[in-house]
């Protein structure tokens, strides 16, 4: 009896001084400091003839512990993404004044008066016809390309000089013999500026607005 009494006592203020160490630390350290209070007020009010046994007292300490441990695993995590969103925010700005492609149809004429424009084929196609369409959606010119490989494609085109060059886009078709083969029109834009919203970076082009940096396919 007086060796249970002792050992009782003992874990008691063992579990008090942990207690009283764990205190000044925030929310975490708080919750480990009632679930230390619950554990000695047990083992004070514990049966002397039916103590608890050493098991029962690791496999309450290991709860805690895990519980701490999951709370300090998260803060880490949470200060892990605002690192990685900072550094996001800093290669992000060295695309400013670059060039990205990304999907879509629209067609921006330069200063010399050209203007490019891209493809993904699902596979090689015989034949790809580009249809450049003015602002109206109306024809305007067209690109044909022979024997063009899958995957991502490119083309140029020349503007004439006595055409409005505002809202072009384009469209294209792709097929080997009267079989037609998929494909994604890719579109070229300029990065004036990059900010981050929800954790994740964001890029403001000059002609599609606010886009997510996930969503580029190429940098040029």
């Amino acid at each position: 009896m007086a060796t249970t009494s002792a050992a009782t006592s003992s874990a008691a203020a063992t579990a008090a001084s942990v207690t009283a160490a764990t205190t000044k630390a925030g929310t975490t350290n708080e919750a480990s400091d009632r679930f230390l209070k619950l554990l000695v007020t047990q083992m004070q009010n514990q049966d002397p003839l039916n103590p608890m046994d050493n098991a029962q007292v690791t496999s309450q300490m290991a709860q805690i512990q895990t519980v701490t441990g999951v709370e300090k695993l998260n803060t880490t995590m949470t200060d892990l993404g605002a690192n990685l969103t900072q550094m996001q925010m800093l290669q992000g700005a060295g695309l400013v004044g670059h060039n990205v492609w990304l999907e879509g149809n629209q067609l921006t004429v330069n200063d010399q008066g050209v203007a490019s424009g891209g493809f993904d084929l699902a596979s090689s196609a015989g034949a790809v016809h580009i249809d450049i369409l003015n602002k109206a959606g109306k024809v305007i010119d067209s690109i044909d390309q022979s024997a063009v490989a899958a995957g991502r494609q490119g083309f140029t085109w020349t503007a004439p000089s006595d055409i409005d060059t505002t809202g072009l886009s384009f469209k294209v078709t792709a097929t080997t013999g009267k079989t037609a083969v998929g494909s994604t029109s890719l579109m070229q834009d300029r990065v004036n500026a990059v900010s981050t919203q929800n954790g994740a970076l964001t890029l403001e082009l000059a002609n599609k607005g606010s886009v997510a940096y996930s969503t580029v396919k190429a940098v040029s």
